[in-house]
């Protein structure tokens, strides 16, 4: 056998990366520790829950995970590139909704997707097709034209996510994206991150407190007051706890749940 060949066999043998890796973060607001030593991973191609009350510490940790905040203890890769080391690499693999809204206004639906697409070197005629690719896949084809302070709620919420993977990331991040939204609206956008990880095997890791929108087969992470205090899927958590359902297993770890 040759040398490249090989190569190429180990290559092929060689496990994929997780989607995300987390390893013994810690993260301070001066004497405050918002997070001690958190380990985290999403594997490829899974839909991963990251639960905790209000404060836990999720949105301090989408902060280091996306580089809005400098990791100082630990380290995070994404698909194996480092987010400190190769941030381009890491950011580029990447799709990120954050819980408070960062759409313009003002602008239309379509201006706002270009204007991501030109922050990731995606030339205009090609964004516009993407554009309209993923606009449409959220059902909002329609609406391209409109600004973007015309829309629900619910809708915003849409053109977030069809902007997180318009450079067509393989992890997307999202941390509570159906708080305040009707019951219609998180139906569709739950349904909608759920297909992408069964139809196009996006990875997805998804911060919330509402324990309706994990399903029994999905991989969990609660995090508490700053600490993982249990992993598994779903069903795991419930046995390991002996608990009737999700709801009573998160209360045993955590206290009462909303």
């Amino acid at each position: 056998m040759s040398v490249m060949a090989a190569q190429n066999r180990l290559a092929e043998a060689a496990p994929a990366p997780p989607a995300l890796l987390v390893e013994d973060v810690s993260h301070s607001y001066g004497t405050r520790r918002a997070l001690e030593h958190v380990n985290l991973h999403v594997a490829p191609g899974r839909f991963t829950a990251l639960l905790g009350l209000n404060g836990a510490g999720k949105t301090t940790l989408f902060s280091l995970i996306t580089r809005l905040f400098d990791v100082r203890s630990g380290r995070i890769r994404v698909h194996g590139h480092d987010v400190t080391r190769a941030p381009g690499e890491a950011l580029r693999a990447l799709g990120v909704v954050f819980q408070a809204r960062t759409l313009d206004l003002d602008i239309s639906v379509r201006d706002n997707l270009l204007y991501h697409a030109a922050l990731h070197g995606i030339g205009r005629r090609e964004a516009r097709a993407r554009a309209a690719d993923v606009l449409a896949e959220v059902e909002l084809a329609e609406r391209e034209r409109d600004s973007v302070r015309q829309l629900s709620g619910g809708q915003m919420r849409r053109v977030e996510i069809a902007r997180a993977l318009l450079h067509r990331p393989r992890l997307l991040v999202v941390d509570e994206p159906t708080v305040g939204l009707d019951v219609a609206s998180k139906s569709v956008i739950v349904t909608h991150v759920r297909r992408l990880v069964a139809e196009r095997g996006v990875a997805v890791l998804w911060a919330t407190h509402l324990l309706d929108e994990v399903a029994a087969e999905d991989d969990v992470f609660v995090l508490h007051r700053g600490r993982i205090v249990a992993d598994g899927t779903a069903t795991t958590l419930i046995a390991q706890t002996g608990a009737a359902d999700l709801r009573s297993a998160f209360s045993s770890l955590v206290g009462p749940a909303p």
